[in-house]
């Protein structure tokens, strides 16, 4: 499906591993210039493979979203090389590593990192480039959320609390920005094999007896077949497409929304 993205551009938050990756490459195959926001130093590397594969202008830039003057100084950066911004998908998150059933299981400070980055980290992003579409009447954000926002996961209370944030926030900017032609939606996926997903069978199985120990793929099979409708992993693909698709014009009646692509998942709650 040709969504009329060439010669449009986006940033991708997280964009250097797991979903943001994918979604990355989702806009650059639609002819889309990317620029990739990462904490991690691979960051500029991968945003050269982008360039090298699709034949777009694509920069990396590595920066901590909890920093708000370090993503000033990210958002002049990238608009001085792209020319401006017509789209943003913030995905960038991380969890505690801890396992929080119950929840005291973790401490007060076991959630300020994650509350950090999650939230703030949003918060900084959508401040530093929103001007820009304002001034332009036009544009579309996309908040990388979660299930867990939507159902309180009791595996990660930090991480379920701050992706609801993320949701609430989208809705706030949504209703903020329809009058400045600018649309805002949430995306939540549901069980994807990334780190961070990994990262909560890791939490969860460190805490059991040998004798419950599970590996990951039994963990996730059992898990899968208990809670997700369709039976399967969800991809980093499958998310992205949605990315993609709400970004584009083809979703030009679309604002305010949650839109799951989680298999099913959240027929379970």
């Amino acid at each position: 499906m040709d969504l009329h993205l060439d010669q449009h551009r986006v940033l991708v938050t997280g964009g250097a591993s797991g979903i943001g990756w994918a979604i990355a490459r989702g806009f650059a195959m639609e002819g889309t210039a990317v620029a990739l926001w990462d904490v991690s130093a691979a960051v500029e590397s991968r945003a050269a493979e982008l360039a090298a594969e699709f034949h777009i202008p694509a920069l990396g830039i590595a920066v901590d979203l909890t920093q708000e003057a370090a993503v000033v100084e990210a958002h002049a950066a990238t608009v001085a090389h792209l020319g401006g911004l017509d789209h943003v998908v913030h995905s960038a998150a991380i969890g505690s590593g801890k396992f929080g059933f119950p929840f005291t299981n973790l401490q007060p400070v076991d959630w300020r990192r994650v509350l950090d980055v999650n939230i703030l980290g949003m918060v900084h992003v959508a401040h530093a480039v929103i001007p820009e579409m304002v001034a332009r009447g036009q544009g579309t954000l996309v908040f990388i959320s979660s299930v867990a926002g939507q159902i309180g996961s009791q595996t990660d209370p930090p991480y379920s609390a701050s992706k609801a944030a993320n949701i609430n926030f989208a809705q706030c900017l949504a209703k903020d920005l329809a009058p400045h032609g600018i649309r805002v939606n949430s995306l939540c996926p549901g069980m994807v094999q990334t780190p961070l997903n990994r990262g909560v069978w890791q939490s969860w199985n460190d805490v059991q007896p040998a004798e419950k120990q599970r590996s990951y793929e039994d963990w996730g099979r059992d898990k899968i077949r208990q809670i997700v409708a369709l039976g399967r992993w969800q991809k980093p693909e499958n998310i992205a497409d949605m990315a993609v698709f709400l970004s584009s014009d083809r979703a030009s009646e679309v604002t305010g929304q949650t839109i799951n692509v989680d298999g099913g998942y959240v027929m379970h709650w």
